[in-house]
């Protein structure tokens, strides 16, 4: 797609890529410290990323890793951001089995037509 060595500003990556839904948004994530570059921490959306450039932040309670692959040209459909990165994120830790025990706060279900039923 760009030519290789090509550098892209981060917002504008975020934006490209569909991790953010607008350059404003990208613009405000980065400025509050969420994500690193290069396990450096960035603030500032001008910084430049470009292939081999590994992104790590939290995102949707979520830690996410990319390797920027490409730093794109527009905002294409979603098949063609995800070829902007390889995700080398770790796999969200699995949920808890509860093994059939109720959750707390919750009724087993049917007991309030029992409790109708006994009146």
């Amino acid at each position: 797609m760009n030519e290789t060595g090509a550098r892209q500003r981060l917002d504008k990556w975020l934006w490209f890529a569909r991790i953010l839904k607008s350059r404003t948004l990208a613009q405000k994530f980065i400025a509050t410290g969420a994500v690193r570059v290069d396990k450096a921490r960035v603030t500032s959306p001008d910084c430049r990323v470009g292939p081999g450039t590994v992104l790590t932040f939290a995102l949707n309670q979520r830690i996410r890793v990319l390797r920027v692959l490409d730093p794109g040209v527009r905002r294409g459909p979603a098949s063609e951001a995800r070829a902007l990165y390889e995700d080398l994120s770790p796999e969200p830790p699995p949920k808890p089995e509860t093994l059939g025990e109720p959750v707390p706060g919750t009724r087993p279900r049917g007991s309030r037509e029992v409790a109708r039923r006994r009146l």
